[in-house]
């Protein structure tokens, strides 16, 4: 015959017996849809969020507050939009639930701020925006620059010497800006003569190479076709530092200098103390090395599968590519 197996009794809490306080031995943590962010804990550098959903609590005392990225800040070109030059209908709707939690959704970009407005379009909202990598804040919903960073004539012109010491056959072009993304007052886009432009329909206007350098720029770009941007700015970079920043967005024989300390991460800087958040707690995307210090300044670093190989060095972790709505994928882990 089988024994009888006695029944446990449950466990009576005395009247007025408060319950166990929460373990102060282990180490707190906070959920969030995409993990686990370990607080206070020796591993990663703060705000990275790992990917284990494993908690040193008990089960009834895990905090469940899903935590928010700060600031939301996007580059543009092979990041936000696909080949097309479009926003999708799915990062569209991603970059609303954003704006709509009250998270601010940013641009961080090389463009100017005339090449703006068709990214407002395809979104459906006017952000605010960290132009010309780093140098320019442009508020798209107003029209109105909100800060520039130039480099001064004398600093042009010596960065165009050298230009024409360390690379030479190049070419030179120069970024300006005034009040509003397109400010009749001020040429914005100028080349010298025989500049051979990287993209398709420049609106650039020409002028001699003295009056090019005539007035302070937010950009210098550098041209030399049938080169590398990598060894442009391989060689260019041991002769201006801390005089300017150098940086590329292409690998098609392009670099761009901006006054010295400027780059996107200066510029989401900037955004956040405007904004008054904590970029340190910011989620960002990027492809290309003129977005590998705003990775780099950011809680956390996203960079698309056809990112370049430092960039996805820098980031934290990789998503999908610009064309299978990566930036997307990633929002849709905190909204959905």
């Amino acid at each position: 015959m089988r024994p009888t197996r006695r029944r446990r009794q449950p466990r009576v809490r005395p009247a007025g017996k408060t319950p166990d306080p929460v373990p102060t031995d282990v180490t707190p943590v906070q959920l969030t849809r995409t993990g686990v962010t370990l607080v206070g804990a020796g591993e990663g550098r703060p705000g990275r969020v790992h990917n284990e959903r494993v908690s040193s609590y008990p089960r009834e005392y895990e905090p469940q507050t899903v935590i928010l990225p700060s600031i939301v800040a996007s580059d543009v070109d092979g990041t936000l939009i696909g080949h097309d030059e479009r926003v999708s209908a799915r990062t569209r709707r991603a970059v609303h639930e954003v704006v709509g939690s009250g998270t601010p959704f940013v641009l961080a970009t090389g463009r100017p701020p005339r090449w703006i407005p068709p990214v407002v379009d395809g979104l459906g909202y006017a952000p605010l925006a960290v132009c010309a990598n780093g140098a320019v804040i442009y508020d798209s919903a107003t029209d109105r620059v909100l800060s520039a960073a130039t480099l001064d004539v004398d600093l042009l012109g010596w960065l165009a010497d050298l230009a024409t010491t360390v690379l030479p056959g190049s070419g030179l072009a120069a970024e300006r800006v005034g009040e509003s993304a397109h400010d009749a007052a001020t040429p914005q886009f100028v080349s010298e003569p025989g500049y051979e432009h990287a993209w398709l329909n420049p609106d650039n206007t020409e002028l001699s190479g003295d009056e090019l350098l005539a007035a302070p720029a937010v950009k210098l770009l550098i041209r030399l076709p049938g080169a590398t941007s990598q060894s442009m700015a391989e060689a260019l970079a041991p002769h201006v530092v801390g005089r300017a920043d150098l940086t590329y967005s292409t690998d098609n024989g392009l670099v761009e200098l901006s006054a010295s300390g400027i780059t996107k991460a200066s510029g989401l800087a900037y955004l956040a103390e405007y904004l008054q958040v904590d970029p340190a707690k910011a989620v960002a995307f990027g492809d290309m090395p003129n977005d590998i210090p705003m990775l780099s300044l950011s809680g956390v670093g996203v960079a698309m599968e056809n990112a370049h190989p430092d960039v996805k060095s820098a980031a934290d972790e990789v998503t999908t590519t610009n064309a299978d709505d990566g930036v997307a994928k990633v929002l849709e882990r905190w909204w959905s």
